[in-house]
């Protein structure tokens, strides 16, 4: 006697079909993977779920800038928000700046709450999304900043904020209680850090407000996914890549730059 396969609901038609159709034998829609299939562990390290890698990723990457700057602290003044430079046609700066960190205890901070807030955005929002609202919200977080102060800044923490304001769109637009507690978690990590940022010298308020406004309002006309092979999700996919390549030219240009002319500020 053949196994029987386990049934799931098309998304589209509402009939029911087996787990291995990818395409709908009554509608003829294709069908995504399930979620549950979607953050199984990454075949790439094994451990990581597929709703986490990007952030993962991103917290690599992160760390692994950090450990360059470290060896050589000139990367630091190279790719740190600086109003001057960026008046002079340095307009990269205000995507490295979102990855550079001036210690321990900064890098240490913002990647614990980049791997926690997400882990959570990546789950909602997929891996698209979130890599634009990552790479936009640092963005404005920087500009904002460059407006507000002449003063040198850096670090993921603008981003970030560009995270925490996407989880806080959420409820927006999927208004239940499940939401609305999580409006009220990060809207509480909001009132914190800007405490925090009051209180301490040197943290750089403007990147966070212009990264927080930028995360929330990007993510409310974005919404949450469709299915995976949906024109709009094609879309954000290809939106996803073209952050990354703007990212990479960044850095080549702060790297050109450094060769040509490693002055301090």
């Amino acid at each position: 006697m053949r196994q029987m396969e386990t049934r799931r609901m098309c998304p589209h038609c509402r009939a029911f079909i087996t787990t291995s159709d990818r395409v709908c034998p009554y509608c003829n829609e294709k069908v995504g993977a399930r979620a549950i299939d979607r953050r199984s562990p990454s075949p790439i390290l094994g451990f990581i779920p597929h709703a986490q890698f990007v952030t993962a990723v991103l917290v690599t990457i992160n760390i692994a800038i950090y450990i360059a700057s470290y060896l050589n602290p000139s990367l630091v003044e190279a790719g740190a928000k600086a109003r001057f430079q960026i008046r002079e046609g340095q307009w990269w700066r205000l995507v490295t700046a979102n990855y550079l960190h001036g210690g321990l205890l900064h890098i240490g901070m913002n990647m614990w709450v980049l791997f926690d807030v997400g882990g959570q955005a990546e789950q909602v929002y997929g891996a698209s999304r979130v890599l634009v609202i990552y790479f936009l919200s640092g963005i404005a977080g920087f500009y904002a900043s460059y407006l507000w102060s002449a003063a040198p800044s850096l670090g993921a923490s603008a981003a970030i904020m560009g995270l925490i304001g996407a989880m806080i769109a959420l409820s927006v637009h999927h208004r239940s209680a499940m939401t609305a507690a999580i409006r009220s978690t990060y809207i509480r990590w909001v009132i914190y850090i800007l405490i925090i940022g009051i209180l301490l010298p040197g943290i750089d308020n403007a990147a966070h407000l212009g990264g927080l406004a930028a995360g929330f309002a990007v993510a409310y006309f974005a919404g949450l996914p469709r299915w995976e092979g949906s024109a709009a999700e094609q879309a954000w996919r290809i939106a996803s890549y073209g952050c990354i390549a703007v990212t990479a030219f960044c850095f080549f240009e702060m790297y050109q730059w450094l060769a040509r002319s490693p002055q301090q500020f």
